[in-house]
């Protein structure tokens, strides 16, 4: 029997994920050793392997089938756009994709003028205005605190992700249109798919009923 690999964005997600997973009887507690260094986890009897990544490199590896299954922000895989299955919204890390700035801003919106748009995601930006939209903007990548943008006069609006709109209000700034809800989605590999459909079904139903439940719960 072959491995099934996954790999998890790094941090709080990863963690989450694990505890869901072991709810399904999916454990690995070499991953619990917080010393250790190891890059690859193991569950031997299970014929599972784990690893942590960079979330932005996650659906590079799962496309890449270095990785069966990957865990990862819906913000990502729009971002990355990479060819692979998202099979299951785990309902972890909820917030939203949006166009903010300062209210000023809402008429460049509304009359689809041409502006400056700063994103840390500017392939979501390009898709929202370009596509959807239909407007003209001009995009500019930014890698650190985009909310820095539209107060320095680097862009009119930006395009990031909103949680609870704080910093966005403690900076004189607001939401002016949303893109679309985030949150954490297991992704699958295309080819492992159809190789290991089996054990991957079982893992994904036993997920589903799991998540179910605790929405239940919170409901």
């Amino acid at each position: 029997m072959r491995y099934i690999t996954f790999a998890l964005a790094k941090g709080r997600l990863a963690k989450k994920a694990m505890e869901l997973l072991e709810q399904t009887g999916i454990t690995c507690q070499e991953m619990k050793d917080e010393s250790s260094r190891k890059l690859i986890f193991v569950n031997e009897e299970k014929k599972l392997k784990f690893f942590l990544a960079k979330a932005s490199d996650v659906p590079t590896y799962v496309e890449y089938g270095a990785a069966d299954i990957g865990v990862v922000g819906k913000d990502t895989i729009l971002e990355e756009g990479r060819k692979l299955y998202e099979v299951l919204d785990l309902g972890m890390g909820k917030c939203r994709m949006c166009v903010a700035g300062p209210g000023t801003a809402r008429e460049y919106l509304q009359h689809h003028e041409l502006i400056r748009v700063a994103s840390k995601y500017p392939n979501i930006a390009k898709d929202y205005f370009y596509n959807k939209k239909h407007q003209t903007v001009e995009i500019i990548k930014l890698n650190g605190s985009v909310e820095l943008a539209p107060i320095v006069g680097l862009s009119e609006v930006i395009v990031d992700i909103v949680e609870t709109g704080t910093t966005l209000k403690e900076n004189g700034l607001e939401v002016l249109e949303e893109i679309c809800p985030l949150s954490a989605r297991m992704v699958v590999n295309q080819v492992s798919m159809k190789m290991e459909n089996e054990r991957i079904s079982e893992i994904i139903k036993n997920l589903r009923q799991v998540i179910r439940k605790r929405d239940q719960r919170e409901a």
